[in-house]
């Protein structure tokens, strides 16, 4: 049973009036018998447990009111007092004293507050209870922001999280229960997915700090520098539009969102995107998502696999005339993506539909009858949507009844 339910409402009514004056006796207490706060009156860190004094009996009293406020409200206060106790140089020890002494300043009240009001054994039972609950939550926040002040001031947090980070991407996969134990001392919280982005940019760039959410995970010494995003699919989450601002215009893939387990699949295809995107094969600016690239992805998944795919296929092409040739693989691409239309081919390609029946005459010749075979075709489209990736097309001079289309291969037309 919730003791707070069964302390009487009237001990609130009661106390509420006294809060100021178990406020000052519980910091005079302090004061008293631990030397390192003795300080003025006026003193801003002084100030700072004052309120978080009162702030803690107020909650209290409230919850013995029943006004449905819990002990989360007090525990940022109390973390915030223990981060400032790193900052103020003294150790988790004297915070603890303080806390022990003020409880027990505290506790003396309320049980001359339980004489006068003649509360029975098992109200005075339940007021103890709901104490030490209370009492236990403050001490609880305290050591936690003073563990996570001082783990940050000594670089721990960090060797934490770049220990994290490498069992993530460990090959084979760390098990859950050692990565949650290492989050949880590494002050992450476990997100159900993630996405990794891989970063990249010059040297110069490489060694620049960047303000990312707590959040995210980051080594920036890889090869390449990586971030671990938590759960970056949440409906309504910013995190994005923050992330973009902190990578400063540097080149970034976004990997695919998939369960903690699988984050080294998502850093594999972030990095691979990453690679393209150097090599001009995929867009090289801003931040690319992978999930708009997986056909790229896979034609360069084992390059040399699809070379020699090439080779076979686009065989009966390798003896016609450079220009020539590739105006035909063009054209057989638009062709294969047009389901064998000749006009959706010359409005894909721009050109007059008579170009392409003529060019499609010529491949007939060079390909035969295999153009018909579904799994040919397949592969032809394969193979030319890996050609048509590798680059810009050949600066060729065409004929005047042919309009010139962009220099953008057809692959990355399609958004992949």
């Amino acid at each position: 049973m919730d003791p707070f339910a069964v302390v009487p409402h009237r001990l609130a009514d009661f106390l509420r009036p006294h809060l100021d004056d178990i406020v000052a006796e519980v910091v005079r207490e302090v004061q008293l018998e631990v030397p390192e706060y003795t300080r003025p009156a006026d003193d801003a860190y002084v100030r700072t447990i004052r309120a978080g004094v009162r702030q803690a009996l107020s909650l209290f009293v409230d919850r013995i009111a029943d006004t449905g406020r819990d002990g989360k409200h007090v525990v940022h206060t109390y973390q915030a007092i223990g981060r400032g106790e790193v900052g103020e140089g003294r150790g988790l020890e004297v915070l603890q004293a303080a806390l022990r002494l003020g409880g027990r300043a505290a506790w003396r009240r309320m049980m001359k507050a339980a004489e006068e009001l003649e509360l029975d054994s098992s109200e005075v039972t339940a007021l103890a209870d709901a104490g030490f609950t209370h009492m236990h939550e403050i001490m609880q926040a305290a050591t936690e922001g003073h563990t996570e002040a001082q783990l940050r001031s000594t670089g721990e947090l960090q060797r934490r999280r770049m220990r994290l980070l490498d069992l993530l991407f460990a090959d084979p996969p760390a098990s859950a229960e050692v990565v949650a134990e290492l989050a949880r001392t590494a002050r992450w919280p476990l997100p159900r997915r993630v996405a990794v982005i891989a970063v990249g940019g010059t040297e110069q760039q490489q060694g620049d700090e960047l303000l990312l959410p707590t959040a995210v995970l980051a080594n920036m010494t890889g090869r390449p520098a990586r971030l671990v995003i938590p759960d970056p699919d949440v409906p309504g989450s910013s995190r994005g539009h923050a992330l973009a601002s902190a990578l400063r215009g540097r080149p970034a893939a976004v990997g695919p969102t998939v369960p903690l387990s699988q984050t080294a699949d998502s850093l594999r295809l972030a990095a691979r995107a990453l690679s393209l995107m150097r090599r001009g094969v995929l867009p090289g600016e801003g931040v690319l998502r992978c999930a708009d690239h997986l056909t790229t992805l896979i034609l360069y998944a084992d390059e040399p696999l699809v070379r020699a795919l090439s080779h076979r296929v686009l065989a009966p092409l390798a003896g016609i005339p450079t220009p020539q040739r590739d105006r035909l693989a063009e054209t057989l691409l638009a062709w294969l993506r047009s389901e064998s239309s000749v006009n959706s081919t010359a409005l894909l390609l721009h050109i007059h539909p008579q170009t392409v029946r003529y060019r499609m005459r010529q491949l007939e010749k060079l390909f035969g009858e295999t153009l018909q075979d579904s799994e040919t075709r397949f592969e032809l489209e394969l193979a030319l949507r890996a050609n048509a990736a590798s680059g810009p097309p050949h600066e060729t001079s065409r004929p005047a009844t042919e309009s010139v289309r962009p220099s953008v291969s057809p692959l990355r037309s399609t958004g992949g």
